[in-house]
């Protein structure tokens, strides 16, 4: 049975033998949902990086301490997959977002596209956001990840092209493409940039600027794929071509 896995940030503070405080919601979640008593194992991870086997060694309704008895560290993984999601109506962000961190994106863009039926703005666009982290911050918890992905501020379209500008790979999600996505060789380093757009889809303007910095448009297969599933669809075809799914 594996280990439960919670979240804190500084344990790399502690080395082998050392002490470990948990405190605040995964505290709570740790003593009061999941019950755990003194002498059981738990993982512990900053999510940068680090895994931390501990025995719990003490508990109250607001704190557990653990004493660190292993220390793991994984390396960032390549490539790295940036997936630039548009942002969906309803709770298919949150779906879209848990998906991916299970199949293994490193970083999840929110995409304000010009055609998106959902907007943030203002406390909507706050609220959304940590959503959308603690969707991500949760999956990797479940999925034993070493490294949570990293969910930044929602981008507009210029901020895309950048994206797209600097990658290794750029992919644009389109049922215009002429070529398979199966068919892209996947580079061993650096940044592999997949767009998934819309349930409008992506504009003619949209799909130009990519165009131009080299987002080439690929499609997955002869189907259309929801906007919140494309993406892990796409993930997962590119993943198991490198040596991250070997």
């Amino acid at each position: 049975m594996s280990l439960p896995v919670f979240h804190v940030p500084d344990v790399a503070v502690a080395v082998t033998g050392g002490e470990v405080e948990v405190t605040g919601e995964e505290a709570r979640h740790a003593v009061v949902v999941r019950r755990l008593r003194i002498g059981e194992q738990v993982v512990l991870t900053d999510g940068a990086g680090i895994h931390a086997r501990c025995t719990v060694t003490g508990t109250s309704r607001s704190t557990l301490t653990a004493s660190v008895e292993k220390v793991e560290v994984e390396p960032p993984a390549a490539p790295r997959l940036v997936v630039v999601q548009a942002i969906p109506k309803g709770d298919r962000g949150e779906l879209a977002v848990e998906m991916l961190t299970e199949v293994g994106a490193d970083v999840i863009v929110p995409w304000g596209a010009s055609r998106s039926v959902a907007v943030w703005r203002g406390e909507r666009a706050a609220k959304s956001l940590a959503r959308w982290r603690s969707t991500a911050r949760e999956a990797a918890k479940q999925s034993r990840r070493a490294w949570f992905p990293e969910v930044p501020d929602m981008v507009r379209t210029p901020d895309v092209v950048a994206l797209l500008r600097d990658a290794a790979l750029s992919v644009v999600l389109h049922e215009t493409g002429t070529d398979p996505l199966a068919a892209v060789e996947v580079p061993a380093e650096g940044d592999v940039v997949v767009v998934v757009g819309p349930e409008g889809g992506i504009s003619d303007d949209e799909l130009t600027a990519f165009a131009e910095v080299g987002g080439r448009p690929l499609r997955l297969g002869s189907s259309v794929l929801r906007t919140s599933t494309a993406g892990v669809a796409a993930a997962a075809v590119l993943l198991s071509r490198t040596k991250r799914w070997s």
